[in-house]
C-alpha cells in the first residue's frame, strides 16, 4: 500500500478534504487504482461534507455538493452514490425553477 494514499485517506476521514486531494493529484500520474479510489472517496466525502451541513443554506451547499459529486465520477464512472446525488441536487434545482449549475 502506498504510504502517500493511507496519509490522504487519514485526512480524509480527519475531514481534510483539500489537504488529502492535495496528496493524491500528483499521484495520479501514476495510475494507481488505489490513487483513483482514494481520490472518489476523498471527493465524495468533500461532497458529503457540503451536502450535509445543516448550517449551510440551500444556495450554499448544493452547488460546492454537486461539483465534488461530478468529480468522483472522474475517478469512479460507477460510483452509485455519487450518480444518485448528482440526480437529486438537479431534481432540487429544477424544482425551484433554477438552471442547473454545470
Amino acid at each position: 500500500a502506498n504510504p502517500e494514499v493511507a496519509e490522504a485517506q487519514a485526512k480524509v476521514k480527519a475531514g481534510q478534504f483539500t489537504e488529502a486531494i492535495a496528496i493524491l493529484e500528483p499521484l495520479q500520474a501514476s495510475g494507481a487504482p488505489d490513487v483513483r479510489t482514494a481520490l472518489a472517496e476523498a471527493h465524495l466525502k468533500f461532497g458529503d461534507s457540503y451536502f450535509n451541513n445543516q448550517n449551510l443554506p440551500p444556495r450554499q451547499k448544493y452547488r460546492p455538493a454537486l461539483f465534488e459529486y461530478r468529480k468522483v465520477l472522474n475517478y469512479d464512472k460507477t460510483n452509485k452514490d455519487a450518480t444518485a446525488k448528482i440526480k437529486l441536487i438537479e431534481s432540487i434545482y429544477k424544482s425551484m425553477g433554477m438552471p442547473v449549475p454545470q
